[in-house]
């Protein structure tokens, strides 16, 4: 053999073949089946461990999400306390889903995969974000239904109320050191339609040597027995930014106005009592739907008490407080900066409230002291206006704050970070605040986005005021049934041409670039139902308790009063969710329902936004939602 031949390879053909075993088909199946087994145990892992993940179902697609991306969807997905998914069943089914079921047959994948619970809401209902009320009074509320005044038709109904609150409490009865306090009289709805007195109180024996104060509907005045005045002594002649009323021989009547009602000697409230106003309040907010709330007036220690129950984790929705102390001097050093405080992350303080001038007509309490002599009571022009009533031309209503001192106070809140929330009814006012705003945004650096200020009420403008409210980006803070409340009244107080630029919610809303107008109620001077705002927005009518079965009135007839100045259902659905959520400075974590956002909701028994507007003032609420846990109700 030659040496090429040793060394040679042999060609492919002549190499011994390799010996193929068979994969055994047993192995195969147990491959498939441990892989099939591993992907469903991680899909029931993560469901089991998940187990606040569940669905929220509309088939008649009446979820309104006020998400301009996905308006109104089938279902949400909530995982936690946040929104995980929006879409259809199907859509959120497939997303939800593992990345490993992209590689398994799609029957396989259904017959293995494990779904979330999924609770289907009645095809009539409907599923809204959570409502926020953008201007309210929390405490306030709770304290006025201890003896609650509102509603009274008489002075002899207000006597009688009180006897009973006495029998019913041994503890008072028995002890007549024990303070009497109630909330909600309006002496416009009585037949004299005059302010009482303190002699008033004493027309009962049973009343008579009692220590009683009784808060006027809208807040801005209290009412006193004799036994009180005895008490106070020696009164001031005058009170800077608030009034005691007097008769013709200037003895004290016993109605304190605004600030003159610090000098009333009220205990604090124990927290014990504070707790029980608070809870009733809440208690009734959440059966209404709302999740958030937006406190116009929180003292130093109001905020302490709202702080403490955030920390403990016991708010059970938001609430966002604008810090009030009632002096002309900074006071802001008392208020502090907090936001998501708490265990739940429930509590935002960063802003303040101030107050530029009075109320008016059915709801006001301030009047000069010439014009309360020449009446005989307390009248109804307390709103500062640029010229005078048109039912009382030698009035023009009165400024509670001095604008020069208005304007220390905001510039001074705004360099210190705060958003300032401004009260102004009259014309006169809103000019003045704005003037304020104008300055601080053009000319010493503000910022509207990160500012954000705010007029609360802004129920009066010029049609000028109202274009210049919207190129400044200011927020109106607006109460629709403030409107229907006062419409009886309105045009009498302000004529035919001055009234254009009132309530004018409409104008106000398009006059901003952003399209936000922030809805509230104001209670407990209105009802806590935000279901009646949305009626009072949609309608421009007046729904009477004692008649619900009617149909809602207007001075313009069933049509509304100035109808073009209604809002839409969607327009007032998003000013009091999204709108009220931009203007607490909230607008990425709530207000619409996409993901990522709380899962803070409510389910209605009606689809508020196409049942007949009349159908909205008997809806109820079926479940409120807050952070993906139902407070109230059941889904």
């Amino acid at each position: 053999m030659s040496e090429s031949e040793k060394f040679s390879v042999p060609p492919p053909a002549s190499r011994p073949k390799k010996t193929q075993v068979p994969f055994p088909l047993k192995t195969v199946r147990t491959i498939i089946l441990s892989v099939l087994v591993s992907v469903w145990a991680y899909d029931a892992y993560t469901t089991l461990f998940d187990a606040e993940t569940y669905l929220v179902c509309s088939e008649s697609n009446s979820i309104y999400t006020v998400d301009a991306l996905k308006p109104q969807v089938t279902c949400i997905s909530i995982k936690g306390s946040e929104i995980a998914d929006t879409g259809r069943l199907d859509e959120i089914t497939n997303r939800s889903r593992p990345q490993l079921f992209q590689y398994i047959p799609e029957a396989l994948s259904n017959l293995i995969h494990t779904s979330p619970r999924i609770y289907n809401v009645d095809a009539n209902s409907v599923v809204v974000p959570g409502l926020a009320d953008a201007h309210a009074h929390i405490l306030e509320y709770g304290f006025m239904t201890q003896l609650p005044l509102a509603g009274t038709k008489s002075l002899l109904e207000i006597i009688d109320l009180i006897k009973e609150y006495v029998h019913a409490h041994p503890e008072i009865e028995n002890d007549k050191t024990q303070w009497i306090e109630g909330m909600g009289w309006d002496q416009t709805k009585w037949p004299s339609a005059q302010f009482p007195s303190a002699s008033d109180l004493e027309q009962d024996l049973v009343l008579t040597g009692r220590l009683i104060s009784l808060t006027r509907v809208d807040g801005h005045a209290k009412w006193v027995s004799p036994h009180v005045l005895e008490l106070m002594g020696e009164l001031p002649e005058t009170v800077s930014g608030g009034l005691i009323v007097r008769d013709a021989d200037g003895r004290p009547t016993g109605i304190f106005v605004d600030n003159a009602m610090a000098l009333i000697p009220i205990p604090e409230w124990t927290e014990e009592r504070t707790n029980q106003f608070f809870e009733t309040t809440m208690k009734d907010a959440l059966a209404h739907g709302l999740t958030s709330i937006h406190d116009a007036m929180s003292s130093p220690e109001q905020i302490s008490f709202f702080r403490k129950k955030a920390e403990a984790g016991e708010l059970p929705n938001r609430l966002y407080l604008m810090g009030h102390v009632p002096s002309n001097e900074y006071w802001g050093s008392r208020i502090p900066h907090l936001l998501n405080h708490g265990k739940q992350g429930r509590l935002t303080v960063k802003s303040v409230k101030l107050v530029a001038d009075g109320m008016w007509i059915a709801t006001s309490c301030v009047l000069t002291q010439n014009l309360l002599q020449s009446l005989g009571a307390l009248g109804s022009w307390g709103a500062a206006l640029l010229e005078p009533y048109s039912d009382k031309p030698d009035e023009s209503g009165l400024l509670l704050t001095p604008p020069e001192v208005l304007s220390d106070l905001v510039h001074q809140f705004w360099k210190d970070g705060f958003q300032v929330n401004i009260h102004c009814i009259g014309d006169d006012a809103n000019n003045m605040v704005l003037n304020i705003f104008e300055d601080i945004l053009t000319k010493q650096g503000g910022n509207i986005t990160t500012w954000r200020p705010r007029i609360e009420h802004a129920q009066i403008m010029t049609l000028d005021d109202i274009k210049r409210i919207g190129r400044l980006g200011v927020l109106a803070s607006v109460q629709p049934t403030h409107a229907t409340s006062d419409m009886g009244y309105a045009e009498t107080r302000l004529g035919p041409e001055r009234i254009k630029g009132a309530y004018a919610y409409q104008s106000l809303l398009q006059a901003t670039p952003n399209h936000v107008l922030p809805l509230g109620s104001d209670f407990p001077v209105e009802s806590i139902n935000p279901l009646l705002g949305f009626y009072a927005a949609v309608a421009r009518l007046r729904f009477d308790p004692s008649h619900p079965d009617a149909p809602g009135t207007s001075p313009h007839g069933s049509g509304g009063w100035y109808p073009e100045e209604k809002l839409t259902r969607a327009q007032a659905l998003k000013g009091m969710t999204l709108d009220a959520a931009y203007a607490s400075f909230a607008e990425k974590d709530i207000g619409s329902l996409a993901p990522g956002k709380k899962a803070d909701f409510v389910v209605f028994n009606k689809n508020i936004m196409t049942t007949p507007v009349a159908d909205i003032l008997t809806t109820k609420v079926s479940a409120t939602v807050v952070d993906g846990r139902v407070v109230y109700g059941a889904l």
